[in-house]
């Protein structure tokens, strides 16, 4: 039976595409073998990889100045990669920290002997708040301006994006890519760690202006380096080529089911029916600021802490899975990405009135 799962990552996949690779995992395109045992140069999966690129580029409207590449190493991989291949060492650069990851990122900028300056600190809040765009100043002599969109660990999410002078702005979009329609053009990098919408972990998709690139440091290894990543078409080394063919088909799945409007359609009923459960209820708080919620990750605490193991076991019970927040964080997250259908959402809201009223 398949489960609702709320996990943050690696998230709930579209069944069709799923399905779709179970039927070919022996035999794909005919040719007696999986798509994992094909050579990664031979015309058919250099064919894969395009129509994956093609279909992203289309989804996101992706300015032909752009490259897209498909890299090893998940997001955290380009925390260290973006100084190496916009930087210098000892230039500055600019940080907004709202949360975990964002704080990740700015730790691994120090370790690449760049001056970090964080504009933003959402600390004081226990970040569950995002900074006003007035609140804070990008240096003008910054290399680059860095944010993390959405926030999965503490469920706070941008409603904005961020100005940044004449700096690129860089966002780690991993668990928003794909969830709704962006303006490309506005950020000089978007990279993206693929477990949450776009397909099994290990992959990350980093689109990147051309202008940036030639930048990199000469001790940049040459799989992080995006100027070489993008001349041999990702394909500098054996690149994660079932993570590459499953993410076009999961790219098919979001066309056929409406595009990006559709998603971002989907993903606001849920997370709008979820919030008003919540604050409806006296049994359930959450403790994000209204203007700063997440649409995708949504963490939630129950009035008395001591029964949170059995409200997990009673939604492992119901098919409602991985619905324990982050160890830092502890309570509850629904993690609702494009996958997640709203059917779901409404049968965890059903499980969570239930559970209230038998308390």
């Amino acid at each position: 039976m398949r489960v609702y799962n709320f996990s943050a990552g690696p998230a709930m996949l579209p069944l069709p595409a799923l399905e779709r690779a179970q039927a070919e995992l022996t035999d794909w395109q005919g040719s007696g073998m999986s798509v994992m045992e094909v050579s990664h140069r031979g015309k058919a999966f250099i064919a894969c990889a395009a129509h994956a690129e093609e279909s992203l580029r289309e989804l996101l409207s992706i300015p032909s100045d752009y490259r897209v590449l498909f890299l090893q190493g998940g997001a955290t991989a380009q925390f260290a990669a973006i100084p190496m291949n916009l930087t210098a060492p000892g230039a500055k650069v600019a940080y907004i920290k709202t949360g975990q990851w964002s704080g990740k990122a700015i730790a691994a900028a120090k370790a690449q002997a760049v001056s970090v300056e964080t504009v933003a600190d959402e600390s004081a809040s226990g970040y569950t708040t995002v900074p006003a765009a007035d609140q804070y100043v990008v240096p003008a002599d910054a290399a680059y301006l860095h944010y993390t969109p959405n926030e999965t660990i503490g469920g706070v999410e941008f409603n904005y994006v961020p100005e940044a002078g004449g700096s690129p702005i860089v966002a780690d979009m991993s668990s928003t890519i794909l969830s709704q329609p962006i303006d490309v053009s506005r950020f000089g990098v978007i990279y993206a760690g693929a477990q949450k919408n776009m397909g099994p972990a290990g992959l990350a998709v980093v689109i990147v202006r051309d202008d940036l690139l030639g930048r990199a440091r000469p001790t940049t290894p040459a799989v992080m380096d995006f100027t070489q990543m993008a001349a041999s078409g990702s394909m500098l080394n054996t690149p994660p080529t079932f993570s590459i063919y499953l993410l076009g088909l999961i790219l098919d799945w979001i066309k056929q089911e409406g595009g990006l409007a559709e998603m971002a359609a989907r993903n606001q009923a849920k997370s709008e029916a979820l919030y008003s459960a919540i604050d409806s209820s006296s049994f359930y708080s959450n403790p994000v600021v209204l203007d700063a919620r997440s649409r995708l990750n949504v963490p939630f605490t129950l009035a008395d802490p001591s029964l949170d193991g059995e409200f997990l076991a009673g939604g492992e019970a119901a098919g409602l899975t991985n619905l324990k927040g982050h160890r830092s964080v502890g309570g509850m997250r629904a993690s609702m990405y494009n996958a997640m259908p709203l059917a779901g959402t409404k049968a965890l809201i059903d499980y969570m009135e239930a559970f209230a009223r038998g308390r």
